[in-house]
């Protein structure tokens, strides 16, 4: 039975969580949540790794142990730590973990002093008032820990983008070699690159009597099947992931792939253009009368509507449907127009390789030059530099572009914005530096005007290039902060620094509507993998999406500008 990366990394987690609520060594929870990180990150097949016989222990943080057990998990299936663990404690009980607020140690005593074991029994018991009666937790935190696990219950389960891309991409070639299908596509938010999916929803052109939802539903990875015909199926995978087929006609292709894509919004929009001139727009193609008159491709769909063809991305009715029929439609930005990228770490601070190899693998990915920005002092935890440690690297990086082709390494750091605005290296060494990225990482609570006055203040120094991660959110771990982003794009736009967005699957912060709004008032937005390992480039394929979301053309990423160019602007 096939399993992904995301298969592995979640096992993985789910140890480290459950040895958590344990009390176990401290060292081997941080082994397993690295490991998870890792893997869960990990742009390679692991199961054909193993298949090749490559040495999974030069992967960081992965020895001999955790390679026996991934071994296990892609053999088996299953890992015998992890059924041991849930043989000793309550089966549901990990899923506590998941609400703000509760740590390990709040989760044992809510489950040793009140036995709670789930999250409907939290629910309960908080409502009862019998939370707030334990030590370290009071009235507030027992109304707290109640609101965020109604929200939790509430909340319907999506998936980061790149791990439903694991799934998703793996289906289809699944898909692609079953005998009469002529062609397989991924439609819905997965294919407007929406930065979490909900489920798959995917269309197959097949031959008369083809028993593609046959071989659909007998895929490995199904753990339910919700129904199945001749034309549709649905099915839920072992990772909980919901998949949705449609077989349909050659002559109904492109009417059905511009339905399943959506958004229902632009679906909408679509139908009443359709009225409006006598038409009829469903799944099946657009309809004068009973006559079909379009609907083999999606270009033929739009075009009988006075409408140029619309990009994915832009489907989400927020002015792409006028757009389209005045000739105004953004020329997106493309994966293959950046040149260079502005936000990578090594094993200097908390990367996983060397300046060389990065460098390397930046120009394999097609790169032209690579910023290292290291992390700075401040950031104790990932080892930050001091300025005689950032020193050190700009020489190093000095020396090692006297012997590179073929790629540019610019010395820089992402240097942290300290609460009162200003940043983390004195000005002596940051006026050695290519490129400055400011970042929050600490007091994600300060109101909104003080934080919003940090980053502004930060942003007046004259070293400072560009603003990284700009609302701090992680995905399914922490919102935004509260800060005000249309003060802080005007700011931008008069100090002439730009804007990251940052293309980690974890974070894909800016949001698509701040890069409209930046687009608008002229701010440049780099899209920055962020790298931390030699496979991290890939991601830069996820941030061109969201830019794509947030109608940014080449010419408003800063990072598609030619190297001479470019220093000409950091200059400025």
């Amino acid at each position: 039975m096939p399993l992904h990366n995301a298969d592995i990394a979640a096992i993985f987690g789910e140890i480290a969580d459950l040895l958590e609520i344990e009390d176990a060594n401290p060292f081997r929870i941080r082994a397993y949540r690295r490991a998870a990180q890792v893997l869960g990150e990990f742009g390679r097949d692991l199961r054909q790794m193993l298949a090749d016989g490559e040495d999974l222990t030069a992967l960081p943080g992965i020895g001999n142990d955790l390679t026996a057990k991934i071994r296990e998990i892609v053999v088996t299936g299953h890992c015998a730590q992890l059924d041991r663990l849930h043989g000793e404690l309550p089966p549901a009980i990990a899923e506590l973990l998941h609400i703000p607020g509760l740590g390990p140690k709040r989760v044992r005593a809510l489950w040793h002093d009140l036995d709670v074991q789930t999250t409907e029994q939290l629910c309960r018991a908080a409502r009862d008032g019998r939370i707030r009666v334990l030590p370290g937790f009071g009235e507030k935190t027992e109304r707290r820990i109640l609101e965020a696990a109604e929200v939790h219950l509430a909340r319907e389960r999506r998936f980061k983008l790149a791990t439903a891309a694991q799934y998703a991409e793996g289906m289809v070639a699944y898909l692609r070699r079953v005998e009469g299908v002529e062609r397989v596509e991924v439609a819905g938010s997965f294919r407007r690159m929406r930065e979490t999916v909900g489920d798959l929803d995917i269309l197959v052109i097949a031959a008369a009597g083809n028993a593609v939802t046959e071989a659909f539903v007998t895929y490995d990875e199904v753990r339910e099947v919700l129904a199945q015909g001749n034309t549709r199926a649905s099915v839920v995978l072992r990772c909980g992931l919901q998949v949705d087929l449609r077989v349909v006609a050659p002559e109904s292709y492109g009417a059905a792939l511009c339905y399943f894509t959506g958004s229902r919004a632009h679906n909408v929009a679509l139908r009443r253009g359709a009225i409006a001139v006598g038409l009829k727009l469903n799944e099946y193609g657009v309809f004068r009368g009973d006559q079909r008159i379009a609907g083999e491709t999606e270009e033929s769909v739009y075009r009988v509507l006075g409408l140029a063809w619309i990009p994915p991305e832009l489907r989400e009715d927020r002015g792409e449907i006028e757009a389209a029929r005045r000739g105004r439609l953004p020329h997106l930005v493309r994966r293959e127009d950046l040149r260079g990228d502005l936000h990578a770490h090594t094993r200097a601070t908390d990367g996983h390789n060397s300046l060389r190899e990065m460098a390397l693998a930046a120009r394999d990915a097609g790169l032209e030059y690579l910023a290292i920005t290291e992390h700075s002092r401040r950031l104790a935890m990932a080892h930050g530099l001091d300025a005689a440690g950032l020193a050190r690297q700009i020489d190093e990086i000095e020396r090692l572009n006297e012997t590179l082709t073929g790629i540019r390494m610019l010395k820089g750091i992402e240097v942290d914005i300290l609460e009162d605005g200003s940043l983390d290296l004195p000005d002596a060494i940051l006026a050695r530096l290519d490129v400055v990225v400011g970042a929050v990482h600490s007091r994600f609570d300060l109101p909104r005007t003080r934080q919003t006055e940090r980053i502004l203040r930060a942003m007046e120094s004259r070293h400072f290039t560009l603003l990284a991660h700009p609302t701090g959110r992680v995905l399914d771990e922490r919102d935004p902060y509260d800060v005000d982003m249309s003060r802080v794009i005007r700011r931008a736009r008069e100090r002439g620094c730009a804007l990251e967005l940052n293309a980690h699957p974890t974070r894909l912060d800016l949001l698509d509507t701040w890069c409209m709004a930046a687009r608008d008032e002229g701010v440049p937005v780099a899209i920055n993998s962020d790298a931390h390992s030699v496979r991290d480039f890939d991601n830069l394929r996820f941030g061109v999406g969201q830019a794509r979301r947030g109608w940014l053309e080449a010419k408003d990423v800063l990072n598609t500008r030619p190297l001479a160019v470019l220093l000409a602007w950091l200059k400025c």
